[in-house]
């Protein structure tokens, strides 16, 4: 156990009333009890890493309940107490990382009811679609800095803030083509960067062999330069593309066509910062053999369901 304060060694110093184990710093000599991860709920530990982990490999939260026993509320509950940890974990984690090329791109889902229904009925900006913004480099498959939001301006600054924040020294940075990349990169990274957008153009196929939600092919690729002198060859967005599709398949929140979706904005952004935190920490990289985290030095091992919500508690 270390001393919050002084950041030495302490020693245990006999038990409170309730019987939880105090403890001594063997420098200032402040006696204290170290906060429980879970707060005030009283679900196992054992028990709470086995919902998270249910969750965060693609099961709805009423499928958790049916699986484990726990109840619906109380599993929210965790999921809002943990996410909310693990946001600020890797705000305060993440600062002036070194990067080299950094790929950024936005995944859409929806909240209680999509676009069209939202504006029909008059409802709040709580609902309806909501992007999220993800920047992923490129070597290490680190997701430096990600944003919940709309497709707006305003938080394409607000994600781009935190993307310049995460980072450090100078780096090649690819986008799509989404006007609001080409004002607010040079405004706010300015000469950190080496700017490309890649768009790509898709045939249209016979209206036969169309379907739904298979992508059409891609006929061409059309790169442009913002700023800087970035090299066309390393310009690319597959990666960024391809951790959106593991966000996709492990969120039920995010699968298509299903009663899974969010239905509180909260919630919402709680399920994406235990995702994120979950992938850059605890999820073994199959390309890397470890995790993004530990690619990038952060880390020198894998971290378990039960030590992220402990290191999250920290925060």
């Amino acid at each position: 156990m270390e001393c919050a304060t002084c950041k030495t060694g302490c020693q245990k110093f006999g038990l409170t009333k309730a019987g939880t184990q105090r403890y001594r710093c063997e420098t200032c000599r402040k006696t204290f009890t170290p906060a429980k991860a879970l707060g005030a709920m009283r679900l196992p530990m054992d028990e709470a890493a086995s919902v998270l982990h249910h969750l965060l490999e693609g099961s709805s939260v009423r499928s958790t309940s049916r699986l484990t026993g726990v109840d619906v509320k109380t599993i929210l509950a965790l999921l809002v107490h943990v996410g909310q940890k693990c946001k600020r974990l890797m705000e305060e984690k993440f600062i002036n990382v070194a990067v080299n090329d950094i790929q950024a791109d936005e995944i859409w889902s929806f909240i209680g009811m999509k676009e069209k229904t939202r504006v029909a009925n008059d409802a709040g900006m709580l609902f309806g679609d909501v992007y999220t913004f993800v920047g992923i480099e490129r070597e290490s498959k680190l997701i430096v800095a990600w944003h919940m939001g709309k497709r707006s301006m305003n938080d394409t600054d607000e994600f781009t803030t935190k993307l310049s924040r995460a980072t450090s020294g100078h780096f090649q940075i690819t986008t799509d083509g989404y006007a609001p990349y080409k004002v607010a990169i040079p405004n706010i990274l300015g000469d950190r960067v080496d700017f490309m957008t890649l768009v790509k153009k898709y045939g249209v196929e016979n209206l036969q062999d169309q379907r739904r939600y298979s992508p059409p092919m891609v006929m061409a690729i059309e790169y442009d330069t913002i700023i800087g002198e970035p090299v066309q060859a390393r310009a690319c967005t597959s990666h960024v593309e391809r951790s959106n599709l593991s966000l996709r398949m492990s969120t039920r929140r995010f699968t298509r066509l299903t009663n899974g979706f969010s239905k509180k904005w909260h919630n919402h952004q709680c399920a994406l910062a235990l995702w994120f935190a979950y992938y850059n920490f605890g999820r073994v990289h199959m390309t890397l053999n470890e995790t993004p985290a530990m690619a990038s030095g952060l880390e020198n091992h894998v971290w378990s369901i039960r030590e992220l919500i402990e290191e999250s508690a920290k925060f």
